[in-house]
């Protein structure tokens, strides 16, 4: 065997080649028919969807399932079930996490020619869905046909539809980029009706109740048509009574208008407050929360208070009122005297301040030419002044009174001058000199002496 490949090795790796070549096309061939190579490609997760009708569906043509234009799978089979198209969708492996019981389906074709698709709306309620799962008829749409429009409508209609195409043809001849302009100003309104839609499709069930209700209630009202009656004539009786106060209601209106502005311009003068008031507020957080702690604490001095302010402060302040009522008057003549007050309080604080005034300070006692102020020049007087009258003998350091005379010209000076007595003290020296007539000159001149330095 190995000979004769030696002797034939040409012819032989021709057609090896060959072979590869033919194997490497077929492949080409089977994997752009979606031909699954088993061991190499992962096995799809088969889904169902249930549709009114399967027209135009072919498996095995290249039609595709999608989300959001992006190619998840394969239409891999369809069948007839209970009088329903049952289509087989074909999910690729990375795919199998992305749809949920709640997902919708639309058959679409691709192009005119009926190259079919499944657009495929994912959903997001529920745990993703297994194989076998079954979109329901209820959530799948399939694609409408002209004919299929058109065979609704009657011959009269069919010819208004005719006469209305043929008019508009012959209108917009000539106008399209007109016509695609109006089109595509009218898209984001299409988009929003679009949205709306949708959102009215997910409110199914509650539109369901809805109608469901209204239908019971219109079923009571049918049977309860006096309870009607009653309804309609009350009605009636509370709008006549508006209607009688139509001239109340036109002035409330008519003032209606100037409270607006007005709460408009309280409003704006009470947002500066309102903006203060809440980090206000906020800091007066912690003392509120502390509130309850606090008023534990004062209970006690409140509950020994009460009485207090009931037995004694209470009745003292009910007979201060008169005393308080007679000092109004002066307190508000006080009242008028304090500006002469402040005024005077002030020219004598500045005489203060001229006293006590120190150009030169206190920090350099020693310093050339030190300006010392009025209350230095005072006591440097003061100190002067004492040692020009001091003697400094051993009386002491005053200079003494001498006063001499008799004992009837000194009392005659008691008598004249009682501020003279009160300063000297005579009457006990008269009262013990005098007595003594021998004595009466030198004593008295002593004792005055004596009486002057002690004064």
């Amino acid at each position: 065997m190995s000979r004769v490949i030696r002797k034939n090795l040409w012819p032989f790796t021709a057609i090896v080649v060959l072979i590869a070549i033919a194997a490497a096309v077929g492949g080409y061939i089977l994997s752009e028919q979606r031909f699954r190579f088993p061991f190499i490609e992962d096995k799809p997760m088969r889904i169902n969807v249930e549709l009114d009708t399967a027209q135009a569906v072919t498996p095995g043509q290249g039609q595709t399932v999608q989300v959001a234009g992006v190619k998840i799978g394969d239409i891999g089979d369809v069948k007839l079930e209970d009088g329903r198209a049952l289509v087989g969708l074909d999910i690729k492996k990375r795919y199998e996490d992305l749809i949920h019981p709640d997902a919708t389906a639309l058959l679409r074709p691709r192009t005119g020619l009926k190259d079919m698709y499944i657009q495929v709306f994912p959903g997001k309620e529920g745990a993703p869905v297994k194989a076998g799962f079954t979109i329901p008829i209820s959530s799948s749409l399939t694609d409408v046909d002209l004919d299929e429009i058109l065979s609704e409508l009657d011959t009269r209609s069919r010819d208004y539809l005719t006469l209305l195409a043929n008019g508009a043809g012959e209108g917009l001849r000539g106008k399209g980029d007109a016509l695609a302009s109006v089109l595509k100003r009218y898209g984001p309104t299409v988009r929003d009706l679009g949205r709306v839609n949708r959102e009215v499709a997910k409110e199914r069930v509650a539109l369901r109740r809805l109608v469901t209700s209204l239908s019971q209630v219109n079923g009571e009202l049918a049977r309860r048509p006096q309870d009607l009656t009653r309804l309609v004539a009350g009605a009636s009786g509370t709008l006549r009574a508006f209607a009688s106060e139509d001239a109340d209601l036109r002035g409330a209106v008519g003032e209606l208008a100037p409270a607006l502005r007005q709460a408009t311009a309280t409003l704006s003068a009470v947002t500066p407050f309102a903006r203060e008031l809440g980090p206000a507020t906020r800091a007066l957080l912690p003392a509120v929360r502390e509130l309850e702690t606090v008023n534990a604490a004062v209970s006690p001095f409140a509950r020994e208070a009460t009485p207090i302010v009931r037995t004694q402060v209470r009745p003292f302040v009910r007979k201060a009122v008169p005393l308080v009522r007679d000092l109004a008057p002066a307190a508000r003549g006080l009242g008028r005297t304090f500006p002469e007050l402040e005024r005077n309080a002030a020219v004598f604080n500045d005489f203060v301040n001229m006293l006590g005034y120190n150009q030169g300070g206190r920090e350099a006692p020693d310093k050339p030419g030190r300006d010392e102020g009025y209350l230095f020049q005072l006591g440097w007087l003061a100190h002067q002044t004492t040692n020009l009258q001091s003697i400094d003998d051993a009386n002491g350091p005053m200079r003494p009174i001498l006063l001499t005379g008799t004992c009837s010209t000194l009392t005659s000076l008691v008598n004249d001058l009682p501020q003279a007595e009160f300063a000297l003290g005579l009457s006990p020296l008269l009262a013990t000199i005098c007595k003594n007539p021998t004595t009466r000159s030198l004593s008295l001149t002593r004792s005055l002496r004596a009486s002057g330095e002690a004064r």
